[in-house]
């Protein structure tokens, strides 16, 4: 089984097919990008609007430096509380990633493109697949925390690209990549080859030297899931779970194809009705991947809110 897209390990799948063949206007360039088109007004900037006309050029340059999308609208409150918060994130990181912004309501394919049925609302575009990220306004931490999370699954996916800041010193320079932990980039090199169990060890020992390091316990829930399922077949394992609906291995098997293919709430579903079936003294294993998936997803998400409310219900 081949490495799935970043946006369905991380956060799930938003459909942007109606949006993939639009006319593609020249791409900016890209410090790691190969045969890029130059850019004739200088540097990227690295906050900028982007249209139902111009998204093309934003999903291609997601193929080298993440690009993170910014849903808002004039009447939007708390989108106003946000946008300045993405805003001095992104540009603190300085062309590490960038943030395009679409105002929904002159903009009204992106939007449903994105299945905006809340503002504002952010998301990620990583070589060309969605990552969601979170929606409402959140505290200026949690921006940055997501961002780090969102610069690492870029990483593991070979976007590690940057563009040269607008009106910099050196914008006609590549931007210096930042040096990683040796762990993680032990991590990253084994993912690379495919060698997950490696980066798995590499990131266990990440923890064990710093337990509060948060990238390296993202990294490691995605890594396992990643090795769990790598070979895996999809029919063999739906027949399987049907023929033993209180198996755990078979259960957690599908579930974890479900997450890797975007079908969160099936996971969830699957695995809470397993929860509910089973004695109280055989619950825990299910709990624990529960728990798992819910830190995969991440806890903002409105699926991970609605399964861990089913959760408590079952609990209590």
């Amino acid at each position: 089984m081949t490495t799935p897209a970043p946006g369905s390990v991380m956060r799930g799948a938003v459909d942007l097919s109606s949006l993939r063949n639009r006319p593609q206007p020249p791409a900016a360039p890209v410090a790691g990008a190969a045969a890029a088109t130059p850019r004739p007004a200088g540097a990227l900037p690295l906050v900028f609007d982007v249209t139902d006309d111009t998204f093309g050029e934003v999903l291609e340059l997601s193929r080298t430096v993440p690009v993170v999308i910014d849903l808002w609208a004039e009447w939007c409150g708390p989108c106003k509380q946000l946008s300045p918060l993405l805003e001095k994130v992104v540009t603190e990181l300085a062309g590490r990633l960038v943030l395009a912004k679409v105002d929904v309501d002159a903009n009204p394919q992106l939007a449903q493109g994105f299945r905006a049925q809340s503002i504002p609302m952010v998301l990620a575009l990583v070589a060309g697949q969605p990552v969601p990220l979170f929606t409402g306004a959140v505290p200026e931490q949690q921006v940055r925390d997501v961002f780090a999370q969102l610069l690492q699954l870029a990483a593991q996916h070979g976007v590690t690209g940057t563009v040269p800041v607008e009106g910099g010193p050196d914008a006609d320079a590549p931007a210096a990549e930042p040096e990683l932990p040796p762990l993680h980039a032990e991590a990253f090199a084994a993912i690379e080859e495919g060698d997950y169990a490696r980066a798995i060890t590499a990131y266990e020992k990440a923890l064990a030297e710093n337990p509060r390091d948060a990238d390296a316990r993202a990294g490691l829930g995605q890594v396992r899931l990643l090795d769990r399922v790598q070979d895996a077949d999809l029919q063999a394992a739906r027949a399987a779970a049907a023929a033993d609906p209180t198996g755990l291995e078979a259960q957690f098997l599908v579930a974890d194809l479900d997450v890797v293919g975007g079908h969160v709430d099936d996971a969830f579903g699957r695995l809470l009705d397993l929860f509910a079936a089973l004695p109280a003294d055989e619950r825990a294993p299910v709990r624990e991947r529960l728990l798992e998936l819910f830190g995969l997803v991440g806890d903002e998400d409105a699926r991970v809110i609605r399964a861990r409310s089913r959760l408590a219900s079952l609990l209590f």
